[in-house]
This record gives structure tokens, C-alpha cells and sequence, in this order.
């Protein structure tokens, strides 16, 4: 059953304040490392990008190297500390689904590992299409469903945490309706139990890549088998009735 968005509130504003405030990790960094560069394909550093459920605001100051950014999150509390930091960026809070943001359109629209926390996620990508310009494009991460229940240890949701991992086909038949999918792969390899645990050890990596480099991390990523799903989508255009 769907938490009260207030206890979901509650959560995030925890979470963030615990976690995104004090630190990033290799998922975050490579996450936005693929979005900046997928941002550095496209011919304009005026653009207008929406990042929803920016969380701490973490990743809005890069996005603001390539145009104006509108931002948006379920923490409130958070979100006023950002606006501190961040005045260029125009920072929303509120529930995604419930936000009005008029007849703006936007260029482009990032969201990374939010699609898992929510509940109807087919209206979700619905709505961010709606927001899209014509041609417009899509830049998302979420959890890597199949990565995390086989070979991670995670704690249970807390209180007013939705989980709903998805998988690649999950995610390109959620995509697929409203978007043409430009690229789908996996990023990051991370796992502390099973096979992939050994894998994935730093222990192990390390004599690896004095050899190869990160050639070795690349090839586990071709297999699906990193944490994150990286997808990039173009809204499709409109059939002529």
C-alpha cells in the first residue's frame, strides 16, 4: 500500500539530509558522468532542463553549465538548503505528480533513481513526456532491478520508502509508449553477495585493471550487470491522425 505522502516526505528530508548532503558515491559520479555526457551531444548550452527529484540538488550545478534548470523534490527541507547554495537554479518542491508547471515545455529532462520510488510509474514517464518539447529527450537512471535482488544485500524500505525495481525489457516497455529509446545499458558493477561479489571485489579489480584499465568493469557493465540503468529516450513525435 502506498505510504501518506507526508511520511514519504518525512523520509526523503531524512535521507537527503543523511546521505546526499554528506556524501556521493561511484554510483552518483558515474550516473552523472553519462547524463553530462549525453548534455555534451546536443548543439545548445541554452537549454531548458527539468531534473525531477533532484534531492539534495547535488547534480543541478552541472546541469546548469547547459542551459536553465528548474528543479524538483518531495523534500521541502532540503530543497530550501539548496536554494541557498544554488540561486541560478529555480528549485520546486512537491509531489511530481500533483506540480502544475503551466505550458513550459522543457528540452530536456533528467531524473536519476526516482522512477523505483514511485507508484504508477507508467503515469510518471507519462507526464515527463507531456513536459518534453517535441523531440525533446529523456536522461534517466534507475536501479538495476535483476542486479540488486540476486547479488546485493539491501535493507528492507523504511517507513514512507517505495521500492519498485524494474528490469532492461521492464523499463523499455514503460519507455516505449511515449519515447523512441535512444540508448539502454548498465553502468557501475556493484554486488556484496554471490558470484558477483568476487567479481566486483576492489581486491580483485585491482591487479585486473593495472593491466587493462577499466576494460574488465566495462565488459561486466555489457552484461547488464551493473547497478544502474542508464537510459536515454527522444519523446516521439505525434502521428498524424
Amino acid at each position: 500500500m502506498k505510504p501518506p505522502l507526508s511520511l514519504q516526505q518525512n523520509f526523503w528530508n531524512h535521507w537527503n539530509a543523511t546521505t546526499r548532503e554528506v556524501h556521493l558515491d561511484e554510483v552518483s559520479f558515474r550516473q552523472a558522468a553519462v547524463v553530462t555526457s549525453w548534455l555534451s551531444q546536443i548543439d545548445s548550452t541554452n537549454l531548458r532542463i527539468l531534473e525531477v527529484g533532484c534531492g539534495s540538488g547535488w547534480f543541478c550545478g552541472q546541469l546548469a553549465a547547459y542551459g536553465n534548470v528548474t528543479a524538483t523534490d518531495l523534500s521541502d527541507q532540503v530543497l530550501g538548503r539548496a536554494r541557498t547554495r544554488l540561486p541560478s537554479v529555480k528549485f520546486v518542491a512537491g509531489d511530481f505528480m500533483q506540480l502544475d508547471f503551466g505550458l513550459e515545455e522543457f528540452d530536456v529532462i533528467v531524473t536519476l533513481e526516482v522512477l523505483s520510488h514511485v507508484e504508477d510509474q507508467a503515469a510518471f514517464v507519462a507526464k515527463i513526456a507531456a513536459l518534453l518539447r517535441k523531440g525533446g529527450q529523456l536522461m534517466l537512471a534507475t536501479q538495476n532491478g535483476p542486479v540488486l535482488r540476486r547479488y546485493n544485500r539491501i535493507p528492507p524500505p523504511g517507513p514512507g520508502q517505495l521500492r519498485l525495481w524494474v528490469d532492461r525489457d521492464e523499463l523499455t516497455t514503460l519507455l516505449s509508449k511515449d519515447f523512441e529509446v535512444m540508448e539502454l545499458f548498465s553502468v557501475t558493477p556493484r554486488a556484496n553477495k554471490g558470484i558477483l561479489r568476487i567479481l566486483h571485489s576492489r581486491t580483485v579489480n585491482r591487479p585486473i585493471r593495472a593491466f587493462v584499465g577499466r576494460r574488465f568493469e566495462r565488459f561486466v557493465e555489457s552484461l547488464d550487470l551493473g547497478w544502474t540503468l542508464m537510459a536515454r529516450a527522444k519523446k516521439r513525435r505525434p502521428v498524424p491522425g
